[in-house]
């Protein structure tokens, strides 16, 4: 071999070397720990072996996320189910998200630390509710469900304590941040609860709840990304490592139904 083609190989495999450590495409979602950020960061194996360089980005609450997204700082997020999106659209005008994957349902439940049944909650007693408009509308359609209070429509979404037509218990309400309900759950009579925040405190919808949603939920859990990145490559194959049987697999063995996979 001529010593003069040597140099030339050794550039030409420098450079291969080059492109390959830089071939892998950063992929930022901002996500809830659990179980959002736990399913994200069981899939980071599969996903860089397609290339994609996965970064989950952990928020405890449910305003950062979908604002982060909008101002470009993440490339999506996956915390949230279409009626909260649908309502922060809403409420800022700049929001360009868009749900690209159902992941996984989160039946929501009622707790309480003083009572095993709800025959036995009695007259007056205080109810923690979450405050932002979906989920709030989402705890008073379960305590209507449950035979709590009586709602102008059983079936809207959007439902505020406004709209309750019968409470013959004289239920009060405390509408308070999501995050904090685990916390406040001592102070209260009964406290709903959505379940990434409940699992976080170590609370099982399951085996702990007053009362939960049935499976006909529609509040399923989306991965989100924005109107110029949603048809991306690497947002396609998040989407189809989100939606694989290793997931589905992996929500049923951890969760144990408390989280139940949406597709």
């Amino acid at each position: 071999m001529s010593r003069k083609l040597i140099p030339h190989l050794f550039a030409g495999a420098a450079l291969a070397l080059s492109i390959g450590a830089h071939a892998a495409d950063k992929l930022v979602i901002a996500a809830t720990p659990v179980p959002h950020a736990e399913i994200l960061e069981h899939i980071k194996p599969a996903l860089a072996k397609e290339g994609i360089d996965l970064q989950v980005k952990v928020f405890t609450d449910y305003v950062q996320p979908a604002a982060q997204t909008n101002e470009k700082q993440v490339d999506g997020n996956f915390f949230a189910h279409l009626p909260y999106i649908e309502q922060f659209k809403k409420a800022h005008k700049n929001d360009v998200e868009v749900p690209v994957a159902k992941v996984h349902v989160e039946p929501f439940a009622a707790y309480s630390q003083k009572y095993k049944k709800i025959a036995d909650i009695p007259n007056g007693a205080t109810i923690a509710i979450p405050n932002d408009p979906s989920n709030s509308g989402r705890a008073l359609l379960l305590l209507a469900r449950n035979g709590l209070i009586k709602l102008k429509d059983s079936s809207n979404i959007s439902s505020t304590q406004k709209d309750i037509i019968e409470n013959p218990k004289k239920l009060k309400f405390r509408a308070l941040e999501a995050a904090t309900l685990p916390r406040v759950l001592n102070q209260v009579d009964v406290a709903l609860i959505n379940t990434n925040y409940a699992l976080e405190a170590k609370l099982n919808p399951v085996k702990d709840s007053l009362f939960i949603e049935d499976a006909n939920s529609p509040y399923a859990n989306l991965l989100v990304a924005r109107e110029d990145n949603k048809d991306s490559p690497a947002i396609k194959k998040l989407v189809a490592a989100l939606n694989s049987p290793d997931v589905k697999k992996f929500i049923e063995e951890k969760y144990q139904g408390a989280i139940v996979p949406a597709f």
